[in-house]
Formats: structure tokens, C-alpha cells, sequence
């Protein structure tokens, strides 16, 4: 049985648990979701200033509590819609790895890391659903912890719960594109700005050896099979 990690959105993250089961008939599956809608509203219902530079989210002391509760908020909700075969797990407290960048305050650089309560869940045939939240603790961006943690466990595939068809390019939803090429388009600066969270972590678990699904279309590194 192959080994999948998927990737929800916070936003639906509750409302996805009958598509992690359905894949779980078939593959050993890891979820990690986000929390970003929540952790915003979170943040202006409590005065704490939202800001990103670069598409990142600027995190304080105060803030990083925000982010951790808001995940902690969603874990549980997926954790329980998705019911016995769940195990919650927090990534800050299973030793997720991220590299600080200061200039953000309390984020991090997802790493590639193989917690052992993760591989644990799936050799006893649970779903584990992973809040992703690095040691120290440091917000990190969903979509990147996902990619680091397919890497890090070497899984098969990195999955994105998306309802578009694929990654579309010039109209033509594709079937498969490699790292190289999705670097290059993401380069040119062309590309919807909504694609890119996803098309960089697919890059990012590409480039580790782990193809990415996005809809229909394969991200796939060099050398590696579609």
C-alpha cells in the first residue's frame, strides 16, 4: 500500500473528512491542514495586527499564540470529523523542523523531518493528522510542512485536496510538469498568485524525490517516474 501525504485547506478542513477516508481505502494516508482564515480572523478579533510581507505572515509572541490555538481549533475539529482512525498530533510537539526567519518574527523554513509519533499512526493503520507547527514554536506555511514532511518520510506522493482539475497553463489543464519547468513558470511571473503556495511546495517535495498532485497534474522531479 502506498503512502500519501495530503494537504486540506483550513478554510474546509472539517468538510474533508470523507475524502481523506475514501482515499485511506486504498493508501496509507498522513493530512496536514492550514488554519490561515482562522488564525486572521483570530488575530483581528483579539487587536493583534495582521501582516505579511512576501505572502508570509509577520508572527509576535502574541501572535504565535494566535497561530497555535487556531490550529490546535482545527486539528481537533479534522481529527474528530474524520473519527477513530485519527490520531491529533501537534507538529511542535513531535519535532517538526523549521529554519527561523528573523525578519519574520517566529517563522520558519519548513525541514525536512520524520517524526516518529507519525510513523508510528501509520504502522498501526491510523490516519494521523498533523497540525503544522514547528519546534520552538515557529509558524510555518501549510503547504511547505506538508512538502518537508513527504520528504521526510519518503513517502509516495504528496496529494493537494483541491476541487480545480489540475494545474492549468495556457487554457490546458496538464497532465504532468517537471520541477524544472514549474520553477521556470513560477519565475516568469505570469501565473496566478493563488497557484503559487501550492506549485512551490510541490517543487519543494519534487526536488526531494517525492512527486505532488495538484488535481490531475504531476509535479515530478528529475528523474522520477510520474
Amino acid at each position: 500500500m502506498s503512502t500519501i501525504v495530503l494537504k486540506v485547506g483550513g478554510a474546509v478542513a472539517a468538510r474533508s473528512a470523507q475524502a481523506v477516508l475514501e482515499l485511506a481505502k486504498e493508501h496509507s494516508v498522513c493530512v496536514v491542514h492550514g488554519a490561515g482564515p482562522q488564525i486572521s480572523a483570530e488575530m483581528e478579533a483579539a487587536g493583534v495586527p495582521v501582516q505579511f510581507i512576501g505572502g508570509r505572515r509577520v508572527t509576535t509572541a502574541d501572535g504565535i499564540k494566535i497561530v497555535r490555538s487556531s490550529l490546535v481549533a482545527v486539528n481537533t475539529a479534522l481529527a474528530e470529523a474524520i473519527g477513530d482512525q485519527a490520531v491529533a498530533l501537534h507538529g511542535d510537539e513531535i519535532g517538526l523542523q523549521a529554519r527561523q526567519v528573523e525578519e519574520l518574527g517566529l517563522v520558519g523554513d519548513p525541514q525536512p523531518s520524520r517524526p516518529q509519533a507519525v510513523i508510528d499512526a501509520l504502522a498501526a493503520g491510523k490516519i494521523p493528522v498533523v497540525m503544522p507547527l514547528a519546534e520552538g514554536p515557529l509558524n510555518v506555511n501549510a503547504d511547505d510542512a506538508a512538502a518537508a514532511l513527504a520528504v521526510g518520510l519518503g513517502v509516495d506522493e504528496l496529494r493537494f485536496l483541491t476541487d480545480v482539475e489540475g494545474f492549468m497553463l495556457d487554457g490546458v489543464v496538464l497532465d504532468s510538469l517537471d520541477a524544472t519547468e514549474a520553477e521556470a513558470l513560477m519565475a516568469g511571473g505570469t501565473l496566478d498568485p493563488t497557484i503559487l503556495p501550492k506549485l512551490g511546495a510541490a517543487v519543494i517535495a519534487a526536488k526531494g524525490g517525492v512527486n505532488a498532485a495538484i488535481g490531475r497534474t504531476i509535479i515530478a522531479a528529475t528523474g522520477v517516474a510520474a
